[in-house]
């Protein structure tokens, strides 16, 4: 069974089409040490079928240049057997739009505050009933797992994450369980396992204790530093503040995401994904990048590829 990184950049994409930072700059330039990313989505089976993780407003750039999600078994098909959201952010949903000329309704697996997300906040869910529908199934997170027909031998263990629901949630101040979550994808023939979680602002003991269980862990790596967006002018905001814990150890002492990787067993493999075009590790000649090799930490490209 795979993972396929189809996009590994934070939402904007990299270069974001509108930002001028000298990462962004670089990237547009040419430079060799910077390489072009699409927003973060995943698909998870093979070798025919998918299940697609998060629908990235850039899926009909990242279908082409994946093939394997084109089986081409009659004259309309696809590989996506089934849609699954982590959240309802806007660069993890809008890709659901390209997928509207599916001549069935669509299997989509998320929580229930995610699916209140996309029916009032942002009606994605509502405007796709006026073309192929959606075959809603909801997402649990309190111990279950879920299978997908059509990828056989994976199964899903969602876990609730303490982060931010979209701006537009109707709980957006008062976020509740299920805004957000992790997964724990396990190949049932090989017992290997992935815990994916894009969106992380803490690492509680149920989080950790998933992290423990994985063979290989991908995860948040939107910012470097807390501040990031503050001092380069970009927000007002800390990456805590949106929902991201940073690479960096925090000022109160809280550990950041390295450290926190640093303590899983030398067996795991460590991996680094929905990166922000602001943080430094995009530049493979950084300093902080090559910090991150030396802990044997990787930082996710678009085409990546993880056997389990």
């Amino acid at each position: 069974m795979q993972l396929l990184v189809l996009g590994s950049s934070a939402g904007g994409g990299f270069p974001q089409w509108n930002c001028n930072c000298d990462q962004c700059r670089a990237v547009r330039g040419g430079s060799p040490t910077h390489r072009a990313r699409t927003q973060s989505s995943i698909a998870v089976g093979g070798p025919d079928d998918w299940l697609l993780i998060n629908a990235s407003p850039d899926i009909l750039t990242q279908l082409q240049r994946n093939p394997q999600l084109q089986p081409a078994r009659a004259l309309r098909d696809s590989g996506i057997a089934g849609v699954l959201l982590c959240d309802g952010q806007v660069d993890h949903s809008t890709g659901l739009y390209m997928l509207r000329e599916r001549g069935r309704p669509l299997p989509l697996w998320s929580t229930r505050p995610v699916h209140e997300d996309l029916s009032q906040g942002n009606p994605i869910l509502r405007v796709l009933g006026h073309y192929c529908g959606v075959d809603w199934r909801e997402l649990p997170f309190d111990g279950r797992a879920i299978t997908v027909p059509g990828v056989d031998g994976l199964r899903v263990t969602p876990l609730s994450l303490s982060s931010k629901p979209a701006p537009y949630s109707p709980h957006r101040e008062c976020p509740v369980d299920g805004d957000n979550v992790g997964l724990l994808l396990e190949n049932t023939a090989s017992g290997r396992r992935i815990f994916y979680a894009p969106g992380l602002g803490e690492i509680t003991p149920p989080v950790w204790e998933m992290m423990l269980a994985a063979d290989t862990v991908l995860v948040d790596g939107t910012f470097w530093t807390d501040d990031e967006m503050i001092r380069l002018g970009l927000s007002s905001k800390t990456a805590r503040d949106i929902g991201h814990l940073p690479q960096s150890d925090l000022p109160d002492g809280t550990p950041g995401m390295r450290t926190m990787l640093s303590r899983l067993p030398a067996r795991t493999r460590k991996a680094l994904i929905h990166i922000n075009n602001t943080n430094p590790i995009l530049d493979e000649a950084s300093p902080q990048r090559r910090e991150l090799s030396a802990a044997g930490v990787e930082v996710c490209h678009d085409g990546m590829v993880f056997e389990f």
